[in-house]
């Protein structure tokens, strides 16, 4: 007798991908008793790294067991699955999903899979960093590959796209996922890591990783690296010198508690956490822009910085950040005015109902004069948020209140809900 397991984020290769974020699953019997005879398993997580935990519903309460009746006749019997919260994998079947006769003992199924969530950049394995690095290096193939439409996207005269207003935050999270996922359609066991720039990052400004400045500016990598061969409308090379000792943080950032504000109650309207309010300045301007000025070259100005890998790091943590406030105040839902302002009050992209440019595929007067990149990269575990993505599709990225998730999450910001969602 075996059984046959179904997870829902199985990608079209076949390889299961989770993260903190419950996604529904079958179990069924094959060649089991027929009729109305059941058998009793029961799942268990029994990765080397990773692990997994159950539920019949969806919930952040899973356990790595669960134990389920099969009908005999082969019908599917339905659970959630994810990693559980602080045992994300290093790499693609170091997390295993094993079915068990509880009768007997036997081992009925596994599944190989992956806790694939973003990470510390600084905490990175030496494999998880080089998968990193060869993904980007194949997105830029010199210049020459899909990488220079992220590149296009965010230059002068495209800015008031994603910039200055509340579409600040929802713009360039949907800008990291559609990257994210063509890294992940070269590399799938890549997540993009954050640069958690107010603490030290000793192991992402080296050689082997986001490169060390010359006497001119210029980063220098190890041989071999893929970056040594990096293109973009400059040619080869990259210009970035930190104005800080890289073995410590950038001083004069807002830290992580002073951007979240926990506990402080006037931080729990997204308009104070976004913007510069009551005399105070927002995510925006303090810590995001002062990290992107800890730098002298192309990552300390707006329309030069995404040529520089540096950028996606430096805004995953922005967005790390976002999502922790989310977390902490509980504002996901989209019909919340401290979630996002309602209305149509703003500039054309940063409404609510808006959709986002360039991935609607807008030009002309107020949008750019032209779209690049084409619309969002689709992803084989999740239809979220959609290849059109409006400001509100981009809030509830674990599906707190019930839609589909987007297929990523934090190490360090756990999936929670107050009610089970059937």
């Amino acid at each position: 007798m075996r059984v046959e397991i179904d997870v829902f984020s199985t990608g079209t290769d076949g390889r299961v991908f989770l993260s903190w974020t419950p996604v529904p699953a079958t179990a069924r019997l094959l060649d089991g008793p027929g009729g109305q005879q059941a058998v009793e398993i029961e799942l268990r997580s029994t990765g080397s790294k990773g692990q997994v935990v159950f539920e019949t519903f969806k919930t952040h309460r899973g356990t790595p067991s669960l134990r389920l009746s099969m009908p005999g006749d082969g019908s599917p019997v339905r659970f959630w699955v994810a990693g559980d919260f602080g045992s994300p994998s290093e790499k693609f079947g170091d997390a295993v999903i094993t079915a068990i006769g509880v009768s007997n003992g036997a081992e009925l199924a596994t599944v190989e899979a992956m806790v694939r969530v973003r990470k510390s950049a600084n905490a990175l394995t030496v494999a998880e960093r080089d998968r990193l690095v060869d993904a980007f290096g194949k997105l830029n193939a010199r210049g020459a590959g899909r990488f220079t439409d992220f590149r296009t996207m965010h230059i002068r005269g495209t800015l008031d796209e994603s910039h200055g207003n509340y579409g600040f935050l929802p713009w360039h999270r949907a800008y990291l996922l559609d990257l994210e996922r063509e890294l992940q359609a070269l590399v799938p066991e890549v997540a993009l890591p954050y640069w958690q720039f107010n603490k030290p990052a000793p192991n992402v400004f080296t050689r082997e990783f986001l490169g060390v400045a010359n006497s001119v500016g210029r980063l220098e990598f190890s041989n071999g690296h893929p970056f040594n061969d990096w293109g973009t409308d400059s040619g080869i090379g990259i210009l970035r010198s930190p104005d800080f000792d890289t073995a410590q943080a950038p001083p004069d950032l807002k830290d992580e508690d002073a951007t979240v504000g926990f506990g402080d109650g006037v931080f729990a309207n997204f308009s104070y956490f976004n913007e510069n309010d009551l005399g105070r300045s927002g995510i925006e301007l303090d810590p995001h822009g002062y990290a992107h000025t800890s730098f002298s070259g192309w990552i300390r100005r707006p329309p030069t910085a995404p040529k520089d890998p540096l950028f996606f790091l430096l805004h995953c943590n922005v967005d790390r950040l976002w999502a922790k406030w989310q977390w902490f105040y509980k504002r996901h839902a989209d019909t919340d005015p401290k979630s996002f302002p309602q209305g149509n009050n703003f500039r054309i992209g940063h409404n609510l109902n808006d959709t986002m440019w360039p991935w609607n595929g807008l030009t002309g007067d107020p949008r750019p004069p032209a779209a690049p990149g084409g619309t969002l990269a689709p992803s084989p575990l999740t239809t979220a948020p959609g290849n059109s993505p409006k400001v509100r599709s981009m809030l509830d990225f674990q599906g707190v209140q019930g839609g589909p998730h987007q297929g990523f999450d934090y190490d360090d910001v756990p999936f929670e809900i107050a009610d089970a969602v059937s």
